[in-house]
């Protein structure tokens, strides 16, 4: 199988990782840097180039597509499915989970466990927002931001009503939601491969730290999940549409909330606490699922 895998650092642990499995297996992996592709977009004839050149034919494309580049990364994604070649995760998957408020309104639909979150434009709206979420303390998170960056917490109703008003002046939009104190500055990230929970591991945050994000400091340990942990990941995989994924739950008093649905989860840190061959498990995923044309758009918006 000829895999081509959309990523703007070759070097990466998560990339190479992937690159490795795959050759392991007898496959063969380009990494292509999603930035240097341009697209001729013609009718019942999509090409995509490539330092020059027209890319080849692939089976499978695995995009590892950055947060700061979603929007040109999606659009050569799709280009690949209209060519017929099989994605991990489709573009409108990815999508929909780099839209926080979008992914939050699924997950909601879909009846799976949520923190109280909150979401209004009129700054005239704060006070409302605040009683709605449930009063400080409370956490504050830009739409657009990622690996904990642009996330808040707010001790006092007076504090995040001055940090709403801050972003609100800067023309940003916000979520607002619960803080889930008994969680203790951990959450747990199930990795979802092909519809089944492959790994979980427990994330804690640095000293001092609420947000338990490996790229702030934080540590990683092997854990055992519940049957509802397990089934509530499952679920938020399906409702985005992504055959890989990683879910991130917090363990409130009332069940497993979901706080995000990461399409492009990195492996190093729960290859390393878990000792499971995720990249491996992709790959094989890939190879038993990639067929020409079989690209379908799943769920609704």
């Amino acid at each position: 199988m000829k895999i081509a895998m959309l990523a703007r650092n070759a070097g990466l642990f998560s990339h190479r990782r992937l690159k490795e499995a795959a050759e392991a297996r007898g496959h063969e992996l380009d990494i292509i840097n999603t930035l240097r592709c341009y697209m001729n977009i013609a009718s019942r004839r999509p090409e995509i180039y490539y330092n020059g050149e027209k890319l080849p034919k692939y089976d499978a494309v695995i995009p590892r597509i950055g947060a700061s580049v979603t929007f040109y990364g999606l659009a050569v994604l799709r280009q690949f499915e209209m060519m017929g070649v099989y994605p991990l995760n489709e573009s409108v998957a990815i999508g929909r989970s780099r839209d926080k408020l979008r992914s939050m309104q699924i997950l909601a639909r879909e009846g799976i466990g949520l923190p109280v979150t909150t979401f209004a434009h009129d700054p005239k709206q704060t006070e409302e927002v605040l009683r709605l979420a449930g009063g400080a303390p409370l956490v504050i998170k830009l739409l657009e931001g990622t690996q904990g960056i642009g996330v808040v917490l707010a001790d006092t109703d007076r504090s995040a009503k001055s940090v709403i008003e801050a972003f609100r002046g800067a023309n940003v939009n916000i979520l607002v939601q619960e803080f889930i104190k008994e969680s203790g500055g951990t959450d747990i990230r199930a990795l979802v491969v092909g519809g089944k929970v492959v790994a979980a591991m427990k994330r804690s945050g640095a000293e001092g730290e609420f947000r338990s994000n490996l790229h702030r400091g934080g540590s990683a340990t092997t854990i055992k999940i519940s049957p509802e942990e397990r089934s509530t990941a499952i679920r938020a995989a399906k409702a985005m549409g992504l055959n890989m994924c990683g879910v991130d739950m917090l363990r409130a008093n009332h069940g497993p909330v979901v706080m995000e649905v990461n399409s492009s989860p990195g492996l190093e840190g729960v290859e390393k606490a878990t000792g499971i061959d995720i990249a491996g498990l992709a790959i094989e995923f890939l190879a038993k699922e990639a067929k020409p044309g079989k690209t379908k758009t799943r769920g609704k918006g």
